[in-house]
């Protein structure tokens, strides 16, 4: 391993590490070392990822079988978790074997929930090939499949093992996908750690710091994960931006990149704030400009009271309340509950007057 990889322990009832770098795939074997039988659960586009995965489990003496499932939020369905199921059932996957989730964060979201549920629980190691699943889908233990009602409405709190977040596997991810990924990183930056957002200021790309970037949007998910794993407090902040993002995401079908998604739900949580006097203006444009800077989108035009009416079945809604996550200056997250209308209107008009066709 080379000295070049970093290391974040999550804390919590059962702590892991996130090892983060190149070659971080490696340590696989170690990982699951004992182990008698694992599943790599994959989209077919890494099908030679999986492969190099599963010839490594099969070195360190573990019977590892690929299992593929569809790529991208597809795979995130309950006909998709029931073939899982009863292909697991055909292995004979026993209660002291793992799953692996190897891809993007649809893949990572579906391997912890099948991981979750087969047999009330076994182990997952998550393997994130996308910069989403590595600062975000695939830490914290988080899992869960879509249903016509909204995203992850099933699922379930079930920790990794481990998480490998091999830097090597972005040199193959697509720049708008990579882009994408960068909307968890900004967040995490603009909620908790200024130092990332300097990063991106200086190289609103990512790459320079690429690995220096994950590891501070995994610190700053782990100290909230280790402290509020069930998500009833401090870990609540996580969804910065998020409320209105599933809710695109849901009234387009998944046709928009959760990264983009999100890039729009922070600037409207920013304008929500404003309206609300928690943050200034500036404050609010540093957001824009950031976003704007790294290529994402600022705006989205769509039916808004269709988007509220999504946004209040949330899983973060409380009853009829929508609640939001809001900054009262930036580092310094709040929970905003059942904003005013005219509130609400005023953020919607920010994001939609510029927004995309």
């Amino acid at each position: 391993m080379r000295a070049d990889v970093r290391r974040v322990a999550v804390a919590g009832d059962r702590p892991y590490e996130v090892v983060i770098g190149p070659g971080a795939q490696v340590e696989l074997g170690l990982v699951l070392a004992g182990t008698a039988r694992a599943v790599v659960v994959h989209a077919a586009p890494l099908a030679g990822a999986a492969g190099a995965a599963v010839e490594t489990l099969q070195q360190a003496g573990v019977a590892a079988e690929a299992l593929v499932v569809p790529d991208g939020e597809a795979a995130k369905t309950a006909e998709v978790a029931a073939g899982a199921w009863e292909e697991f059932g055909r292995l004979g996957l026993t209660r002291s074997d793992a799953v692996v989730g190897l891809g993007g964060g649809a893949v990572t979201d579906l391997a912890g929930f099948l991981a979750a549920t087969w047999l009330r629980g076994v182990r997952v190691v998550q393997v994130p090939t996308s910069l989403l699943g590595m600062v975000d889908a695939a830490v914290g233990g988080k899992t869960g499949i879509n249903t016509a009602a909204g995203k992850n409405l099933v699922g379930a709190f079930h920790p990794p093992a481990a998480v490998l977040a091999d830097t090597d596997a972005l040199a193959a991810l697509p720049a708008a996908e990579f882009r994408a990924g960068l909307a968890e990183v900004v967040k995490c930056g603009l909620i908790a750690d200024q130092r990332v957002l300097e990063l991106l200021e200086a190289d609103p790309t990512g790459r320079a710091g690429t690995t220096e970037l994950i590891t501070r949007a995994v610190q700053v998910k782990a100290d909230a994960v280790g402290e509020d794993l069930y998500d009833t407090g401090r870990r609540e902040f996580l969804n910065y931006g998020h409320t209105l993002a599933h809710a695109i995401e849901r009234v387009e079908d998944f046709g928009w990149r959760h990264g983009e998604a999100v890039a729009v739900g922070l600037l409207f949580a920013a304008e929500l704030a404003v309206a609300a006097g928690r943050l200034s203006r500036a404050e609010a444009d540093r957001h824009r400009d950031l976003v704007a800077a790294m290529g994402l989108p600022t705006g989205y035009r769509g039916d808004w009271a269709r988007l509220q009416s999504v946004m209040r079945v949330d899983k973060k809604a409380r009853g009829a309340a929508m609640r939001f996550v809001v900054l009262e200056g930036i580092g310094n997250p709040t929970i905003l509950t059942d904003p005013d209308q005219a509130w609400l209107n005023a953020a919607w008009a920010a994001v939609s007057e510029s927004g995309n066709p």
